[in-house]
């Protein structure tokens, strides 16, 4: 093994790792994540990426792989399990582009509860959304989901139809209420109140177990075994092993978020010190600018609450001040038009403003303050090359060179690369807008007035490419059948899956 082989900042990281259960991540030069990994030996598996006499052996497509990694990060969990979840709620919201195997069709179970329905079920899924429904999962084993969905819906007279709105018609198909102890909300055998509050108990259930529950299967069980049917004696083991492997993964699910949030706070508390605030920086706001040479500048602005990132208050910014590559002016622009606001609007300003880069973003970003008459905002930069703050205080300059395992670097860390996440993301939407877009100027017959009139009327290239082509000649005058079927195909090319348009 020889980690000499690695880039300077994965070598400098590969001493640190731990020979603990957890999941890692690589990164390629513009700070993107592009592999996510799980090991039961964190040091012992990263390093082995690194081995000349192992990558040898590799193919050509991993080897490929392993020269884009530029950085790395890691996260330590518990056991192989919580590795295994972490590593999929990683690739789905980050989809690493040398992740496979889980970012397609392999997800884990996970249990809905599907509350939004007048009476309510359990469902088996393996997408968990924000719809307003509550999920429990996902989980590793699906037997752990199949036998706990079955002992739940047993036990409380739950409903296993597919009827959003089961009635007497959908009885007449189901003998669940015979064979299966539903209590059949459907046909009145108990009132919507009572199967609701079942519902209730039986989420309840999930969310904590219940030691008097437990205490009822272990009495079935031997009574079972005294009365020599094994076989249910063995069916109730099952659902006892099935339900204890749940409630302790559900206990891990909440403890890790705890763990982070007070990981978060020591971070905070930590960088209220450091940067003599009056306390921990509660409300922070992180930016970064991304573009392409110059072109299509764009800047993010993420933000974090008790050190915990909150999407909701994410916004991002087309930069329209400044021509070619100038970061500085950059990001002026995008805290002037960012404060400015807010104090128009009396609204409340973050306890802390941390910027992606050095000493020139901070004092440009700082007089930009100044003129808004902000200058007391507490303002940090954090320079990328040695991960230093940047502070800039009233008897002068400072730059604060913390230790890697410090709390309050990894929580300016974590804000910065979702900054950097966030920007990057924006302008390369912004790219493929603008890809897409040029792809109406092969169409013969559609010029640059026509090009706008369409793109006006249906909003982008994705929506001509779902429009028919009668709707396109019917909303933009000027275009006939034959022309908006040549467009209808010329966008579906572009975005594709989409069938193939019909002509008129």
């Amino acid at each position: 093994m020889d980690p000499s082989a690695a880039p300077d900042r994965i070598r400098e990281k590969l001493r640190d790792l731990p020979q603990k259960p957890g999941c890692y991540v690589f990164r390629d030069m513009n700070g993107e994540i592009v592999y996510v990994g799980k090991a039961i030996d964190l040091r012992k598996r990263v390093r082995s990426y690194f081995d000349p006499a192992r990558m040898r052996r590799e193919s050509p497509k991993r080897r490929g792989m392993v020269k884009c990694f530029a950085d790395l990060e890691w996260i330590v969990v518990r056991n192989e399990a919580e590795a295994l979840l972490t590593e999929g709620k990683l690739i789905k919201d980050w989809r690493p582009r040398f992740n496979t195997a889980l970012r397609d069709d392999k997800r884990y179970l996970a249990l809905r509860a599907e509350t939004h329905l007048p009476l309510p079920r359990l469902s088996e899924c393996r997408i968990v959304r924000d719809d307003g429904d509550e999920y429990f999962g996902p989980f590793p084993s699906s037997t752990v989901v199949h036998v706990v969905k079955d002992f739940l819906e047993r036990r409380w007279g739950l409903r296993k139809c597919d009827a959003a709105e089961p009635d007497a018609e959908t009885h007449r198909h189901c003998h669940d209420d015979r064979i299966a102890r539903c209590s059949a909300p459907c046909i009145g055998a108990v009132a919507p109140e009572e199967y609701r509050r079942r519902f209730a108990e039986a989420c309840a259930f999930l969310r904590r177990g219940d030691a008097a529950v437990a205490q009822d299967l272990a009495r079935e069980m031997k009574e079972a075994a005294a009365a020599e049917d094994f076989e249910r004696a063995a069916t109730i083991r099952d659902t006892m092993d099935a339900l204890r492997e749940m409630v302790k993964l559900r206990a891990r699910e909440i403890a890790m978020p705890s763990i982070g949030a007070e990981r978060a706070r020591a971070g905070n508390a930590e960088l209220g010190r450091i940067l003599r605030l009056p306390g921990p920086p509660r409300v922070i706001e992180g930016f970064d600018i991304s573009h392409i040479q110059g072109l299509l500048t764009v800047a993010s602005m993420v933000a974090c609450v008790d050190g915990v990132t909150t999407p909701q208050r994410y916004r991002r910014f087309r930069i329209k001040t400044v021509e070619g590559i100038d970061d500085p002016a950059g990001i002026a622009e995008v805290v002037g038009r960012r404060y400015g606001r807010l104090k128009e609007e009396g609204g409340a300003m973050p306890d802390l403003v941390m910027l992606d880069g050095g000493i020139t973003q901070l004092r440009a970003a700082r007089a930009k303050l100044a003129e808004l008459g902000l200058p007391d905002l507490p303002t940090v930069g954090l320079a990328e090359r040695y991960e230093t703050l940047v502070v800039d205080w009233p008897d002068g300059t400072d730059e604060i060179a913390l230790p890697r395992d410090s709390e309050a670097l990894r929580v300016l860390i974590r804000l910065r690369d979702e900054a950097h996440r966030f920007a990057i993301s924006y302008n390369r939407s912004l790219r493929l807008k603008r890809i897409r877009e040029s792809a109406l100027d092969e169409v013969e017959g559609v010029g640059a007035s026509r090009k706008t009139a369409l793109l006006r009327a249906f909003g982008s290239v994705r929506r001509l490419a779902e429009a028919t082509p009668e709707k396109i000649a019917e909303t933009v005058p000027g275009i006939g059948p034959e022309l908006a079927a040549r467009i209808v195909e010329t966008a579906r090319r572009n975005v594709g899956n989409l069938p193939p348009a019909n002509r008129v």
